[in-house]
């Protein structure tokens, strides 16, 4: 099932966006998932799939927003538009 991003919104980790999806990536009342490198997130495929974009260093899932967090020197344009295709692909 794919996910479309309604809106990236500023974090206060420049770093860091919260990428706020057209539905549900963690069931409300879940809780959250929380991915600290791509090895934390083999097990998880969106995970793996958001960490297969350059630069990502963290992923946080809850409800219909995910955090991705990146190196500094990544661009974020880069960035947004591999997690927009990885969330398209799911």
């Amino acid at each position: 099932m794919s996910y479309t991003v309604r809106r990236f919104e500023d974090t206060p980790n420049p770093n860091a966006v919260k990428c706020v999806l057209d539905r549900a990536v963690v069931a409300p009342g879940a809780g959250s998932r929380s991915f600290r490198n791509a090895q934390d997130a083999a097990s998880d495929p969106l995970a793996a799939a958001l960490f297969a974009t350059p630069g990502v260093t963290n992923i946080l899932m809850c409800d219909n927003w995910i955090s991705v967090g990146k190196s500094p020197d990544a661009p974020w344009a880069r960035v947004k538009a591999g997690v927009t295709k990885a969330l398209a692909k799911a």
